[in-house]
């Protein structure tokens, strides 16, 4: 038998829910519209597609006459759909139930749209957990791509890696192919008849070996020079002409290999994600050794006969390293349980849609991708937990205030909430508030992140770079870029999270020390709730009561103690730094949220923002001095380091002791008709 080789592609397309529309226009413009269009013309081509259910509505609503041909070539045989979580979950990370829902709801879609019901399925980040087994084979999937990294920590070896294994989990079995790394860091960043080549040199006579590749489509347009390089240069058509001459290439679908081939054996594969994800979910110092470990492995020659037992952290490892991701991810379990709970009768298909939404991966996570560190992202969740959780109080009120450690991490949290607000006061001492959710805007405002050290910053020494081959393109993973200038001063972490009225109190002579009230919880009730915290010249007593239009907070003094008492608010608002954000002040506007404010004597203040169809009005019960400012954190991305606004940090001080018996702060939420 002559030399032949398979080449299984695949590529996948997926855009964060809440991503901005002009992101996903301009993804198509460049990546979605000209690849599918560029395979259309080579009918012999074969190939594997996954699109995310919330993108494939996106492109259907706007682009019907793509999605219409991308269904013709799946009718004439060219492509085949892997499915997958309908809203791109991590399916590690929720629970069985929604596992099955997310693929059945894709597999649904893609049947409805495309005409075809997957049997095959694309892992989210490619994160492996044997747990999944059973609800991708529950599902009706038979088999999903990994990468060979996970093989290789098993102990096989690159050679062994050309066609599928079979792996089972709770009695149910599921085909693994791996993908090869050589591939995809090939693909399409090599020349084209490079890439070829090498999937050539797989050539055996058996006639059963493959080449495997299923990656990221954005690869092909989307990153840096990758449009040009791709579709204005050739690239693309130059790989798949290179591919179709060949005479030792087939191009074939998954389907049709794993119904002809028989498994390569059983496989038992560890928990794990691509190799940069491992480094990524570390935390910085860790990270560092990590990757200085990686170097010196290299430079000694000896990194990839090593990499597959130079193991960094794993997926999860997220939610422990982000304060912030683990409460939204606590908070979505919450509600998973709250919506299983309920009695099929009272349950919609709207709430049902609110719980994927949440469940959509890309804000639980950072790196060179994921998106948690971008405020538009986490609103998304946050927006669909809230309408979701307002949906299940009005069909199964729960208590309107009750203590709980929601997210496991020592510190009870007390909720107090009723129709329309609700506020998360943490018991940690600071009896500061770290949600307050508006059920009239389906809003959180205190959806903020706080800067924290990131082991990517030591790249910040060494200014841009690019390592480039001289007849390929660099990847996005060897660039240093910079979108933003970046100072010092803007990589200062942060000691605590940032939340509502975290207080201090500031000496009135000079001599004293600055301190921080530690509160104890007195009392709690259906629309208040009363701490106290001793101080060196008395007892600060600090009030926090739910109102039907927002939240106030009394702090008062016992004695007449004298000095300044400081509270910090840190409000987040979808307008950030944009045109569509702006203050109020005594009817005049001083600016936008991207500035920064002092008002002196302020007793009102008012925060409108257009994108969230409402604004936040501050007063207070007596004149205050008040200073506002943006809140930026710096980040890195394909497109490489730069600031993104946060919040807006509104610090108040007053002096003590106050005209009346307590000063009163109140948040009023408004909804614009």
């Amino acid at each position: 038998m002559a030399h032949s080789v398979h080449l299984l592609l695949g590529v996948h397309a997926h855009q964060p829910v809440g991503n901005f529309p002009e992101v996903i226009h301009d993804a198509h413009k460049r990546c979605y519209r000209p690849f599918i269009h560029t395979l259309s013309e080579y009918p012999e081509f074969h190939f594997a597609f996954h699109i995310s259910g919330w993108l494939l509505e996106f492109l259907f609503q706007h682009y019907p006459d793509d999605i219409k041909l991308l269904r013709e070539m799946v009718l004439r045989g060219q492509v085949e759909i892997f499915g997958g979580g309908d809203t791109e979950p991590i399916l590690a990370v929720i629970p069985y139930r929604d596992r099955v829902g997310q693929l059945v709801t894709l597999a649904n879609r893609v049947e409805r749209q495309l005409s075809q019901r997957p049997t095959g399925a694309w892992l989210t980040e490619r994160v492996w957990e044997a747990t999944v087994v059973p609800a991708l084979s529950d599902a009706g999937i038979r088999y999903v791509t990994v990468d060979d990294y996970h093989f290789l920590c098993t102990g096989r070896s690159v050679d062994e890696l050309n066609g599928y294994f079979t792996t089972e989990e709770d009695s149910r079995q599921l085909a693994l192919f791996p993908i090869s790394e050589q591939l995809r860091y090939r693909i399409p960043f090599a020349p084209a008849d490079e890439a070829v080549r090498y999937i050539e040199s797989l050539a055996d006579e058996t006639g059963k070996r493959a080449a495997i590749y299923f990656d990221d489509i954005e690869k092909l347009g989307i990153w840096p020079e990758t449009y040009e390089w791709v579709y204005e240069r050739g690239w693309l058509k130059q790989f798949i002409s290179g591919v179709l001459n060949s005479k030792v290439i087939k191009t074939s679908l998954y389907s049709t290999y794993y119904e002809n081939t028989a498994t390569r054996g059983i496989a038992y594969l560890p928990t794990t994600s691509y190799i940069e994800m491992n480094e990524w979910s570390l935390p910085a110092a860790a990270a560092n050794r990590y990757s200085d470990l990686v170097e010196a492995q290299r430079s000694a020659g000896h990194y990839e006969n090593h990499k597959a037992f130079i193991r960094g952290g794993i997926w999860k490892n997220f939610l422990s390293r982000y304060p912030e991701s683990n409460w939204m991810h606590k908070r979505m379990l919450r509600l998973s349980e709250r919506l299983a709970q309920l009695p099929s009768e009272l349950a919609t298909p709207r709430m049902r849609t609110l719980l994927f939404q949440a469940q959509a991966n890309d804000a639980y996570w950072h790196g060179l991708f994921g998106g948690l560190y971008l405020p538009h992202l986490r609103r998304a969740l946050f927006n669909a937990m809230i309408e979701l959780e307002a949906h299940l109080d009005r069909s199964q009120a729960r208590p309107d205030h009750y203590q709980e450690d929601l997210d496991a991490d020592g510190v009870v949290e007390l909720f107090m909430h009723n129709d329309s607000v609700q506020a998360v006061v943490s018991l940690d001492g600071s009896a500061s508030v770290r949600e307050l959710d508006s059920y009239l805007l389906n809003h959180n405002f205190v959806d903020t992140l706080r800067r924290q050290p990131e082991h990517y910053r030591r790249k910040l020494q060494a200014g841009e770079s690019a390592a480039q081959s001289e007849s390929g393109i660099a990847s996005a993973h060897d660039r240093v870029s910079f979108k933003s200038h970046i100072t010092p001063a803007d990589l200062v972490t942060d000691q605590h999270g940032k939340a509502l009225f975290h207080d201090q109190l500031y000496p009135s002579h000079v001599g004293y020390e600055t301190f921080d009230p530690r509160y104890q919880l007195v009392s709690e009730g259906t629309r208040n709730s009363i701490f106290s915290a001793a101080t060196p010249d008395g007892t600060l007593f600090k009030e926090i009561l739910l109102a039907r239009t927002g939240i106030s907070v009394n702090y008062s003094f016992e004695s007449n103690r004298r000095g300044y008492l400081q509270f910090e608010l840190n409000l987040t608002l979808p307008s950030c730094d944009g045109p569509a954000g702006r203050y109020w002040y005594r009817g005049e506007c001083p600016g936008g949220f991207g500035q920064q404010h002092s008002f002196d004597e302020l007793t009102e203040l008012t925060l409108e923002d257009d994108v969230l169809g409402g604004a936040l009005v501050l007063y207070a019960s007596q004149p205050i001095n008040v200073l506002v400012r943006p809140f930026f954190t710096v980040s890195q991305s394909e497109a490489g380091f730069e600031k993104i606004m946060q919040a807006v940090t509104l610090v108040g001080h007053f002096r003590f002791p106050p005209r009346a018996d307590a000063l009163r702060i109140s948040l009023e939420i408004i909804k614009r008709l």
